[in-house]
Protein backbone atom coordinates (compact mmCIF):
# COMPACT_ATOMS: atom_id res chain seq x y z
CA UNK A 1 0.00 0.00 0.00
CA UNK A 2 1.37 3.38 -0.91
CA UNK A 3 0.49 6.74 0.48
CA UNK A 4 0.74 9.78 -1.69
CA UNK A 5 0.83 13.33 -0.48
CA UNK A 6 -1.39 15.87 -2.13
CA UNK A 7 0.12 19.28 -2.65
CA UNK A 8 -2.65 21.71 -1.78
CA UNK A 9 -2.14 25.45 -2.10
CA UNK A 10 -3.74 27.02 0.97
CA UNK A 11 -6.18 29.74 -0.06
CA UNK A 12 -8.07 32.05 2.28
CA UNK A 13 -11.80 32.48 1.79
CA UNK A 14 -12.74 34.50 4.89
CA UNK A 15 -11.03 36.60 7.55
CA UNK A 16 -12.08 37.72 11.02
CA UNK A 17 -10.23 39.62 13.72
CA UNK A 18 -11.18 39.46 17.37
CA UNK A 19 -9.60 41.54 20.12
CA UNK A 20 -6.70 39.10 20.35
CA UNK A 21 -6.68 36.82 17.29
CA UNK A 22 -6.58 36.76 13.51
CA UNK A 23 -8.79 33.95 12.22
CA UNK A 24 -8.68 32.77 8.63
CA UNK A 25 -10.93 30.21 6.94
CA UNK A 26 -9.27 28.27 4.13
CA UNK A 27 -10.85 26.90 0.97
CA UNK A 28 -9.89 23.33 1.95
CA UNK A 29 -11.95 23.49 5.16
CA UNK A 30 -9.15 24.29 7.59
CA UNK A 31 -9.19 27.30 9.89
CA UNK A 32 -6.16 29.15 11.21
CA UNK A 33 -6.13 31.23 14.38
CA UNK A 34 -3.01 33.17 15.37
CA UNK A 35 -2.38 35.81 18.03
CA UNK A 36 -3.02 39.31 16.76
CA UNK A 37 0.14 40.49 18.52
CA UNK A 38 2.17 38.68 15.84
CA UNK A 39 1.21 41.65 13.64
CA UNK A 40 1.69 44.99 15.46
CA UNK A 41 -0.08 46.99 12.73
CA UNK A 42 -3.14 44.81 13.21
CA UNK A 43 -2.87 44.59 16.99
CA UNK A 44 -3.24 48.36 17.42
CA UNK A 45 -5.83 48.89 14.68
CA UNK A 46 -9.49 49.68 15.30
CA UNK A 47 -12.18 47.10 14.60
CA UNK A 48 -13.32 49.28 11.69
CA UNK A 49 -9.81 49.14 10.17
CA UNK A 50 -9.55 45.39 10.78
CA UNK A 51 -12.81 44.75 8.94
CA UNK A 52 -11.49 46.57 5.88
CA UNK A 53 -9.47 43.68 4.39
CA UNK A 54 -9.36 42.09 0.95
CA UNK A 55 -7.92 38.86 -0.36
CA UNK A 56 -4.93 39.18 -2.67
CA UNK A 57 -3.45 36.69 -5.10
CA UNK A 58 -6.69 34.73 -5.31
CA UNK A 59 -6.57 34.01 -1.57
CA UNK A 60 -2.81 33.60 -1.11
CA UNK A 61 -2.76 36.60 1.18
CA UNK A 62 -4.74 39.27 2.98
CA UNK A 63 -4.34 43.03 2.51
CA UNK A 64 -5.39 45.86 4.84
CA UNK A 65 -4.92 48.90 2.61
CA UNK A 66 -5.53 51.56 5.27
CA UNK A 67 -2.99 49.87 7.57
CA UNK A 68 -0.46 49.15 4.80
CA UNK A 69 -0.36 45.55 6.06
CA UNK A 70 -0.18 42.24 4.20
CA UNK A 71 -0.27 38.72 5.60
CA UNK A 72 0.49 35.63 3.53
CA UNK A 73 -1.42 32.44 4.23
CA UNK A 74 1.74 30.37 3.80
CA UNK A 75 3.42 32.31 6.62
CA UNK A 76 0.40 31.82 8.89
CA UNK A 77 0.78 28.07 8.48
CA UNK A 78 4.45 28.09 9.53
CA UNK A 79 5.26 27.42 13.15
CA UNK A 80 6.62 30.48 14.94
Amino acid sequence: MSISAVNVQPLAVDVMCTDDALRVALADGRAISVPLDWFPRLEYASQKELKNWRLIGGGLGIRWESLDADVSIENLLRVR
